[in-house]
């Protein structure tokens, strides 16, 4: 645990990664660049508790904002908000 990596306003990419296991990543959202809307603290890791392990990761979690169209496809005009772990993101140029 540690500060955040990303701030509100970076853009970021979601993993392509599909993991064996749960995950809070949907899969709709991987591979997908969207905009941090807010910083939520930090988290025990989802995936971790879902797997019982007995000290999971604890990660800062954000709002992240994608273009409705960008992950379903026209029509377009509005936004899907999903939470996301910090290691399911990468900095998007």
């Amino acid at each position: 645990m540690g500060e955040p990596r990303f701030a509100v306003g970076d853009r970021v990419r979601t993993s392509t990664v599909d993991p064996p296991h749960h995950t809070r990543l949907p899969r709709y959202a991987r591979g997908q660049v969207g905009e941090v809307v807010e910083v939520q603290g930090c988290w025990p890791l989802a995936d971790d508790r879902a797997r019982g392990l007995s000290d999971p990761r604890v990660e800062p979690v954000y709002t992240v904002r994608f273009p409705a169209e960008a992950l379903w496809g026209p029509p377009g005009g509005h936004w899907v908000q999903v939470e996301l772990w910090e290691s399911y993101l990468e900095g998007a140029t």
